[in-house]
């Protein structure tokens, strides 16, 4: 091989695996013609670099715009974000390092027809959990549910564990201007439950996006697709979900917020759509720590109607 190839091919070997290397910045990449000409000198030919500042990225993409972002996740001197009390899960991760606890209980009451409904749900654990980098989150969540059905004098109660949630959070997107910040959660459910499990692996996504519109108001939405199962007939069949909120800060700790959702079934005979509103409180005792109540109605035949409860969020 002569000369020129072998130079070539060293200055390859050494450009490859540099550029691999996202925090280094090349400041000046020395040409064949200042290395000696003697064979024997082609160890002269440098790179020569400087460390570059570290770049910190909360989301997978930034949008093509010149506005300045913001939102990703809220740094140990901030408020936690939390996905609880509201069905609108927040729309970004907890970031690389944290985890978050968030529990609750709820209670819900429905009449139909000659049969009437009282059930309860707790703790209604998630645990979120950032990993790798700001932009990735892991989910985990379990409850348990108890559920009183009275027709005439015959009462029916069951109780059990759900089965449990698994999911990933993906930061896409910060707020820049108009344009939302955004995630995306694959998500399902896994047939580990007792009297409340399906029985099968039911997989979904969730795409969320919100906007913090001034220092009093944010509004946020999220938009469904996931399996699921009419207990009726025991059939499966994709239900849409859709929801949008407003949040509002009263106080330094004090914020509040209403909802609308819905939840459509798709390709199933039995299973209606249901419309629900609801708002809530919640209380920020430490940056670190959340206190929430709600309550919502349901507006369309087929809803639950009327449901309340409370929960807390811990940051750790």
């Amino acid at each position: 091989m002569n000369t020129q190839y072998s130079r070539c091919f060293f200055l390859l070997a050494m450009l490859v695996p540099s550029l691999a290397a996202a925090q280094t910045e090349w400041i000046a990449i020395p040409s064949l013609a200042d290395a000696d000409a003697s064979e024997s000198d082609v160890r002269s030919v440098r790179f020569i670099s400087a460390e570059a500042e570290p770049i910190e990225r909360s989301t997978l993409m930034v949008w093509n715009s010149a506005a300045e972002a913001s939102g990703g996740p809220p740094g140990w001197d901030e408020p936690l974000a939390s996905d609880r009390p509201d069905f609108t899960e927040a729309s970004c991760t907890v970031g690389r390092g944290v985890c978050q606890l968030e529990m609750g209980f709820t209670y819900f009451q429905d009449d139909l027809g000659s049969d009437h409904l009282q059930a309860y749900t707790y703790p209604e654990m998630l645990l979120r959990m950032g990993v790798y980098a700001d932009w990735l989150e892991l989910r985990l969540a379990w409850t348990y549910g108890n559920e009183l059905i009275a027709t005439g004098g015959i009462r029916n109660r069951t109780a059990g564990v759900e089965d449990l949630y698994l999911g990933l959070k993906l930061g896409l997107t910060p707020q820049q201007g108009i344009l939302p910040e955004m995630s995306l959660m694959p998500q399902m459910t896994v047939p580990l439950g007792s009297d409340f499990s399906v029985n099968r692996v039911l997989p979904g996504v969730n795409w969320l996006y919100g906007w913090d519109i001034n220092e009093t108001f944010s509004t946020a939405g999220s938009t469904q697709l996931n399996l699921s199962v009419d207990g009726g007939i025991n059939a499966e069949y994709v239900e849409f979900a859709q929801s949008w909120t407003i949040g509002y800060t009263l106080t330094e700790k004090l914020g509040a917020y209403t909802e609308w959702f819905v939840l459509v079934p798709a390709g199933v005979d039995t299973a209606q759509t249901e419309h629900y509103l609801d708002g809530g409180f919640t209380y920020r005792v430490t940056n670190n720590l959340q206190l929430d109540i709600r309550a919502g109605k349901g507006i369309s035949g087929a809803s639950v109607d009327f449901f309340a409860g409370s929960g807390l969020v811990a940051r750790f």
